[in-house]
């Protein structure tokens, strides 16, 4: 039975090991070096004489030989139980870290803490790297990558670019590789051209909130958001930047005029539409695997003062969906519009007096929610204080035209800052919430 015993172990997302039951050892299939931890449950007397590290199990197997030599002399595995699983080797299966240590950068490599890195907003994957850079200039990143490059093929370390880490399938980790920090990277300071096409040149490591500070100093903002201001401008960059206002501007991508990005050869190089155009169209939006953005240069359009922020819900979908397309086809229309679903939210009218009044405050008392799945349309238009009352007629004339639920209109007038920084807003009010620690007394039975 044991001659015959035969199973593939995997050990993580990118490695799977073979094991092939032969008496008296093991043979495995698998790449060098790696780590065999052994069962807790095995017999003491074997820990003793075994050549594993102390008594916790642990052996660096190097080659194929020492296979051999650690099972048959001294474990003979008796069982297939008293092997509990393998473990790549953290240090030196993917590259050597140590090179690192040796070269010249303004900023700093941790290697130690590095635990992290290994994190990001959507809290699927944690992959270890081996270190992380805290690059001060671009010059140190592409002296890490430029180093990377030239270790050959027969490296697998690998780098990735971290902004404000709110990837959510593991884009911003490296396994085993090097995550270099953009938010520390430091160059030449925030400029806004105030001409007559107006732009801002940044570097990939700021934050869009700080942007828009900056560039409402001058009555300017750029023309395209997300949702969330507070990621970097290379992270949204490397994806799309998508926002209610991407029907009229297009997304982020579509509204930049050039960057400066450092290659996977560690090459610095400028690029635009008319210079390195391939560079610059397949690192917009792609996902951080053509190379990484440390600077870019955004369009930019005269700012707002405030904003009129309306709310309706449907419980129809090809309504809301027919009222979408209207709105967003129409020549005179809102700035910003966006559709989501809500499924099942207690109180959601009530939720909404918060930031909104409803039109119909008694209606709206008696709307429910619960149990019911829901559409929601979000619009915005821009304007300035000396224009207040021509918006509230175009407005209504807009709202007209559409067929929500009437009890569900709400609406609100807020400054532009607030309107496009209002997820965080929510952000914060919801960490502020007090929270609650419940004791269950568990009765036993008598």
């Amino acid at each position: 039975m044991l001659n015959s015993f035969s199973s593939s172990l995997s050990v993580s997302m990118r490695t799977s090991y073979h094991l092939e039951k032969t008496a008296p050892c093991s043979y495995l299939t698998a790449v060098f070096p790696f780590t065999i931890v052994l069962s807790k449950q095995i017999n003491k007397r074997i820990l003793r004489t075994c050549p594993f590290a102390g008594n916790l199990g642990f052996k660096t197997i190097n080659n194929r030989e020492e296979v051999e030599e650690s099972f048959s002399a001294s474990l003979n595995l008796s069982s297939p139980s008293s092997l509990l699983f393998l473990l790549p080797l953290q240090t030196g299966s993917k590259g050597n870290p140590s090179s690192l240590r040796t070269l010249s950068v303004d900023g700093h490599f941790s290697f130690d803490e590095v635990h992290h890195a290994a994190k990001d907003f959507g809290n699927r994957f944690q992959l270890l790297p081996l270190a992380v850079l805290y690059p001060k200039s671009v010059s140190d990143i592409a002296t890490t990558i430029r180093h990377i490059w030239q270790m050959g093929p027969n490296s697998e370390l690998t780098v990735a670019a971290r902004g404000h880490s709110h990837s959510l399938q593991g884009q911003a980790q490296a396994h085993q590789g090097v995550v270099i920090n953009m938010e520390s990277l430091q160059g030449p300071k925030m400029h806004v051209y105030t001409g007559n096409n107006p732009y801002v040149d940044a570097s990939g490591g700021e934050l869009w909130i700080d942007i828009l500070r900056e560039c409402l100093e001058y009555g300017l903002a750029p023309k395209s958001w997300t949702d969330y201001l507070h990621l970097t401008v290379g992270g949204t960059l490397s994806n799309a930047g998508v926002s209610g206002q991407a029907f009229r501007h297009g997304p982020q991508i579509s509204n930049v005029h050039q960057m400066e990005v450092v290659t996977g050869k560690g090459e610095v190089l400028n690029c635009s539409e008319k210079q390195n155009s391939d560079l610059f169209h397949s690192v917009l939006g792609g996902l951080g695997q053509f190379g990484i953005i440390t600077r870019a240069r955004i369009s930019l359009e005269p700012a707002p003062d405030m904003v009129k922020w309306i709310r309706v819900l449907y419980s129809d979908f090809t309504t809301f969906a027919a009222d979408q397309e209207r709105l967003i086809g129409a020549e005179s229309t809102f700035d910003y519009i966006e559709g989501f679903v809500i499924i099942n939210r207690t109180g959601l009218l009530n939720n909404w007096r918060s930031s909104f009044n409803p039109q119909d405050p008694v209606q709206a008392s008696q709307f429910h929610s619960d149990g019911r799945t829901l559409y929601c349309l979000e619009l915005a238009k821009y304007f300035n204080r000396d224009r207040a009352d021509a918006l509230n007629e175009e407005v209504g004339n807009l709202l007209s035209q559409l067929r929500y639920i009437t009890s569900t209109l709400f609406q609100t007038e807020v400054p532009y800052i607030e309107f496009l920084d209002r997820v965080h807003v929510s952000e914060v009010s919801a960490m502020n919430l007090p929270r609650f620690h419940f004791t269950f007394n568990h009765r036993q039975p008598q």
